[in-house]
């Protein structure tokens, strides 16, 4: 029997949420901070600092949040827009196919913001209070989103959807009664980003997934909910439409269902075609330079990702046919392959010009669940190969391994971090529950102050621009 909604945020105890639930909540604590890591490094991240350094200052009746390894103090709702901002940045988190979207990069850093700012106001959580909150924030933004793609004409990003479960979570922070709640989510539902997913798609720019708008909508909500501003009903939650979407509402979790992991840092539309590339020149010993054609079948949305010649970080990783050239020229899409010499590669822009793209009906009627794509590669000597078709990897029924989501989180994290915070991380969030609210400030506390490297990084600009004046 499904749980009401407004049972669920406020009541839901660790104790109610499955071990199966949990564990994808730690893989999730892992990735999405490596990720957070390496966005740190982008344009994108520090444009969103800058700006809300500049914009969102707090109050002491609410507390202050730092921001995603910076460490300044600016408001919570601020604090989120950064984080979000910048876990975007990098494509490379995880997320839900049938949602169409991803939870965790507007939830993680809402939550990570609420957290810090309660803790200034000496209020405190543990780990097994993290564990819940997470599971409310994921859990509402799956199935908002579900509804939201069932119930609206036009394809709406992750931040339309993500608002209202950041509302959700922000709520049960703030210790919300159940009208307040109703009022946080329908507010949340109305101010939250109904931005459109394929106008940035066929124009890549920072905007990416909108949870830099959703994120701080979400948390934004809940505060003035709980000041006494009006919003009811959420729609996505109260509509007739919707209740298909709760029926089984704490009895069936979506958090287990739909997560899945990245690969990759790019679009995981590209995800098919990049693993079927892979496999297909590894079966048959090809290098790059046997390649004469490379050609993409794949489904109707996955073509719009297009991108034979990206010019910024923002096109590359919002595209399929660079990507797919990338593997095929180097054989791995890294962090090496985040910085911007990839796209002046010689070679990765020779395979790019010689690929092709199209649409088979047949992909583009099952992308639904699961996402689908293949490729045929012409040779040198005349070979025609063509791939099996494939879905990503990394989804529920193929998922990546803890191991591989450990050393993808080092890849990231480990070059700004440290290895040895990263590897504290890493310990914690492999026990997340167990931590008590000090041991969970300390770990949260390397994720939101400045990393050394970039302490060290700008020291040694300093000096260069020191050593140029007086030259």
């Amino acid at each position: 029997m499904a749980v009401a909604f407004a049972d669920f945020v406020r009541g839901l105890r660790h104790e109610d949420i499955p071990e199966d639930v949990r564990g994808v909540m730690r893989r999730s604590f892992l990735d999405t901070i490596g990720v957070a890591a390496i966005g740190s490094t982008t344009a994108n991240s520090a444009i969103a600092r800058r700006c809300a350094d500049a914009l969102w200052r707090s109050s002491p009746d609410v507390g202050s949040a730092r921001m995603i390894l910076d460490g300044r103090r600016v408001s919570p709702a601020g604090a989120a827009f950064m984080g979000a901002a910048t876990i975007d940045a990098i494509d490379a988190h995880d997320g839900s196919t049938p949602a169409r979207g991803h939870a965790g990069s507007a939830v993680f850093p809402s939550l990570l913001a609420m957290v810090d700012a309660q803790a200034e106001l000496g209020q405190h959580v543990d780990g097994r209070a993290m564990m819940s909150l997470l599971a409310i924030g994921y859990e509402t933004s799956y199935r908002v989103g579900l509804t939201q793609h069932a119930t609206c004409a036009d394809y709406h990003t992750s931040g339309a959807w993500t608002a209202v479960g950041v509302a959700a979570m922000a709520a049960r922070i703030l210790d919300a009664d159940a009208n307040i709640l109703r009022h946080a989510v329908g507010i949340a539902e109305y101010h939250g980003p109904r931005s459109q997913m394929m106008r940035c798609i066929d124009h890549p720019t920072m905007l990416r997934d909108g949870v830099a708008w959703g994120a701080p909508s979400g948390v934004t909500a809940a505060y003035l909910a709980s000041m006494g501003f009006t919003g009811a009903p959420a729609i996505t939650i109260e509509g007739e439409a919707a209740a298909p979407f709760w029926s089984d509402l704490g009895t069936v979790w979506r958090i287990v269902e739909h997560t899945h992991y990245k690969r990759y840092p790019v679009c995981r539309w590209a995800h098919p075609a990049i693993d079927a590339v892979r496999d297909l020149m590894a079966e048959n010993g090809l290098a790059s330079k046997d390649l004469t054609k490379v050609l993409i079948q794949t489904f109707h949305y996955a073509t719009r990702l297009a991108g034979r010649d990206p010019r910024t970080l923002d096109q590359m990783t919002y595209a399929i046919i660079y990507p797919v050239a990338i593997m095929a020229a180097r054989g791995r899409i890294g962090v090496d392959e985040l910085r911007p010499d990839v796209l002046e590669d010689p070679e990765i822009r020779r395979i790019a010009a010689l690929t092709d793209l199209v649409e088979t009906d047949h992909y583009t009627k099952i992308s639904i669940e699961k996402r689908w794509a293949d490729v045929v590669l012409t040779t040198t000597d005349g070979r025609v190969l063509q791939s099996s078709s494939k879905t990503p990897t990394g989804d529920p029924d193929d998922p990546l391994s803890d191991a591989e989501i450990t050393e993808k989180f080092h890849a990231f994290a480990d070059p700004i971090l440290g290895r040895e915070n990263a590897l504290e991380i890493e310990a914690a969030g492999n026990a997340l529950d167990s931590l008590s609210a000090s041991e969970l400030e300390r770990v949260l506390s390397l994720v939101l102050q400045r990393p050394v490297s970039a302490i060290i990084a700008e020291a040694a600009a300093g000096e260069r621009s020191a050593s140029a004046v007086a030259a």
